[in-house]
């Protein structure tokens, strides 16, 4: 009620309900739209009355939803100043009522949606986190159905503008190369190189992925190449010397300068490839940095300085320009030990750095999920152990037949012997080299450099007793092959044949050879031991099982003919599931998944009859309680008399039901017994509870026939408790007169009720006939 302080013409302004003006299709207004808007703004206490979109042309009333004040209203004015400011250049019209129920019209840059820009917001948050991968089109999307990490708005975005984006840049660029002055002429085509480089790729890439697959190939390669280097050198037994292979030597350099040349372009993909912060791991699956100066930092502060040494190309800067300087000279010797050298200091991070991608630990690496893709690698990891042994056996037995000639040379006391242990190479013809010296003769002839030839002479060998002979021969393949076989040997027998010698660096590499052999044997012939006794695993738990039942079956002193039975029951259990636990399965799959699934295993239960009246909810609600349960020949399932809690569904085998009267039935797959339960349960709950009172319902189902397994049997049951459920969660629907109608027709329970029901009426109606005939015969004769 109003205050009597209150004019009459303010009475008039601030109408209870008022009425408002027709308006056209035109001018139709946004209801939820203006709901918001009228929300935002605090001046305002009136609200418009939804409008029906079927109704147009009629007046429509406004209520009023505020409190009754004695201050005049003032009509909705227009505020000063935006509440939201937005970014689109277009100025959209919002119509909203006055308190005289006209229409106004307010700009949309003034009074915005408070919807539309929480949405505009979100979107330009995730745009401006990612927005270098949405330039990078299809190397910035995500290939991996699994991931987690990787944001999945930009993906589809990406694919709409990848070819136009592409198109407007190259357009744009050549359109100002030609159009712009000629002083800018170089700006320009640095411009268009830059926009042809790739922008920030993806991890999960389907190009990246590939590329990390030839990559780790191509690795593969290098770290089987870079022991080749030892073979380089050989011994020439006639001339006392150390030869280099020329050939070789060239051809391993071209395939380290190619696999280098792939490590290069890794490391150019390293600078733009998107990483997963580390910090944001601690709490989800991570987040993706796709700027460029922060991936080229991490990539500074990580691998890059590793990388950068690994992919120098030392090893053919020595082939190439070091060593054609100082071959045929006293200080080709030193030149040799700096190349190996070089090979093994590069050899040590290569490795480190190609384990984690070979072994799938890298986020850009790749797995290798088969058992058979693990055992392949478990075996090629032995066999690279071998090779890299083997390789630096011969490599030491070389290094110990020269030091054993430098001795030799010491002590003969033979002017320039030093020169002439090194031969060159082998294109070089010696007797022209090194025929005009007088002393070059007196070295091939000398004993003490014969001798070193011999393993059984007075230098001692210890482990390199079989390299000294092999460095003489000239055939690459049989140095090698021989190498790799004594590699392999020694891995296998951990170095149990060896005696090394009293030289320091013999006894070291005898020891890494054992500790590395116990290392493999630990770790790879470990897992290659899991992988063969894996083939096995379900017969050794079938096997600990049965042990575990006798123990069970001696300790609780069961009859003979039980523990038959058991024995029995336990080998077709297992041969019917194979140890598989199909339940624990189920559980870690999604529900929908669960629920196709079951459709499928349980398609059985709709050849029940009271389930084919049945809808699909209370179908599914049913299928997800079944059980699965074994039963041997000779089982009872049900016997007379007894208490039905369960409900069986036989999928495999057959089943004998034998009735009160000694009639015989035949259950075989697709059959049920102790149906009565679940119409029990359906009759509990399809009468209501005022109705009970007139209905006489059991409160037990007993058993009226005998159910024997005649084979193995395989079925699904359900519980009483379980029926007593879904009854009770879909009451609803069971209590409908087309249910109820269906159920008494085709349940044999309600037929048997019936029919026992209409022989009890039947027998009693017969019975009154005599006894009234009997009474009317009576009383005929008395009346006489």
């Amino acid at each position: 009620m109003l205050e009597p302080t209150m004019s009459a013409s303010e009475k008039e302004d601030l109408p209870m309900l008022s009425g408002m003006s027709s308006y056209s299709p035109e001018e139709h207004i946004d209801i939820a739209e203006l709901q918001r808007f009228t929300v935002r703004n605090r001046s305002a206490s009136m609200s418009t009355t939804p409008r029906s979109l079927d109704y147009d042309g009629e007046n429509f009333l406004v209520s009023h939803t505020g409190p009754l004040r004695s201050e005049r209203r003032t009509p909705l004015i227009q505020m000063s100043g935006p509440l939201l400011t937005s970014k689109k250049p277009d100025k959209l019209v919002w119509p909203i009522l006055d308190t005289k129920g006209r229409l106004q019209q307010v700009d949309s840059n003034e009074y915005p949606s408070s919807n539309q820009v929480d949405q505009k917001d979100s979107k330009d948050n995730l745009v401006g986190k990612n927005e270098h991968l949405l330039r990078s089109g299809p190397l910035g999307m995500c290939n991996d159905p699994y991931c987690t990490t990787c944001p999945t708005l930009y993906s589809s975005q990406a694919r709409q503008q990848k070819n136009y984006r592409a198109k407007q840049r190259l357009e744009s660029k050549f359109h100002h190369l030609f159009a712009g002055d000629a002083k800018d002429w170089m700006k320009k085509s640095s411009s268009i190189l830059s926009s042809c480089w790739p922008g920030v790729m993806n991890p999960h890439a389907k190009v990246v992925q590939q590329w990390n697959k030839f990559f780790v190939i191509s690795c593969l390669v290098s770290i089987f190449i870079d022991p080749l280097f030892f073979f380089l050198l050989t011994a020439l037994k006639q001339y006392k010397c150390i030869v280099l292979h020329w050939s070789l030597a060239t051809a391993i350099a071209s395939v380290r300068s190619i696999t280098d040349f792939i490590y290069f372009m890794h490391m150019l993909l390293q600078f733009r490839l998107a990483y997963i912060a580390p910090e944001t791991r601690v709490v989800g699956a991570g987040e993706l940095v796709d700027q460029p100066k922060k991936i080229a930092l991490h990539y500074l502060r990580t691998y890059f300085f590793i990388d950068f040494f690994v992919v120098l190309p030392l090893p053919q800067i020595m082939i190439l320009l070091v060593l054609p300087k100082y071959v045929g000279s006293s200080s080709a010797n030193y030149a040799k030990n700096l190349l190996r050298a070089t090979v093994l200091l590069q050899y040590v991070p290569k490795f480190y750095r190609f384990l984690p991608l070979l072994a799938g630990r890298s986020a850009s690496g790749f797995i290798f999920e088969t058992a058979w893709a693990n055992f392949v690698i478990n075996l090629l990891i032995y066999v690279l152990a071998g090779h890299v042994v083997g390789s630096g056996w011969y490599l030491f037995g070389l290094q110990r037949v020269n030091h054993c000639l430098r001795k030799a040379c010491t002590k003969s006391k033979i002017n320039y012997c030093k020169d002439f242990i090194d031969c060159g190479t082998d294109n070089d013809d010696m007797e022209k080299k090194f025929g005009i010296n007088q002393f070059w003769n007196q070295w091939r002839n000398n004993t003490m450099a014969a001798d070193c030839f011999n393993k059984d002479g007075d230098f001692k060998y210890g482990i390199y007793g079989e390299a000294v002979e092999l460095t003489t021969i000239s055939s690459v393949i049989t140095r090698y092959i021989y190498s790799l076989f004594w590699g392999f040997q020694q891995l296998s027998t951990l170095a149990g044949n060896l005696v090394p010698s009293k030289f320091v660096w013999e006894v070291l590499f005898t020891m890494g050879i054992v500790g590395l052999g116990l290392f493999l044997f630990a770790l790879l012939i470990g897992n290659m031991q899991n992988f063969l006794q894996s083939l096995g695993k379900r017969r050794l738990e079938m096997q600990l099982r049965r042990q575990d039942v006798e123990q069970w079956m001696n300790h609780r002193r069961l009859p003979e003919e039980i523990r038959r039975q058991v024995r029995e029951s336990e080998r077709f259990n297992w041969a019917a599931t194979r140890g598989v636990n199909e339940e624990w399965m189920l559980e870690n799959l999604p529900d929908d998944l669960q629920r196709e699934i079951r459709r499928h295993l349980f398609k059985f239960v709709e050849k029940v009859r009271i389930f084919t009246i049945m809808e699909d909810p209370i179908l599914d609600a049913i299928r997800e309680r079944l059980r699965q349960r074994l039963y041997i020949k000779g089982s009872k399932i049900l016997y007379n008399g007894g208490p039905v809690d369960k409900m069986t569904f036989i999928v495999r085998g057959k089943m004998e039901s034998v009735d009160a009267n000694g009639n015989v039935a035949i259950l075989s797959e697709g059959d049920t017994c102790g149906e009565e339960l679940l119409t029990w349960y359906l009759d509990q709950s399809s009468v209501p509870k005022e109705g009970r009172k007139n209905i006489r319902i059991p409160g037990r189902v007993l058993s009226n026939r005998t159910v024997t397994c005649i084979h193995n049997v395989e079925v699904f049951t359900l519980r009483d408790s379980d029926l007593e459920e879904v009854t009770s969660l879909f009451s609803r629907f069971l209590r409908s007169p087309r249910f109820q109608g269906s159920l008494r027709y085709v349940s044999p329970y309600w037929r048997a009720l019936a029919a026992s029901r209409i022989q009890v009426a039947w027998r009693y109606r017969k019975k009154r006939l005599s006894r009234l005939d009997t009474a009317s015969n009576g009383s005929a004769p008395a009346q006489r």
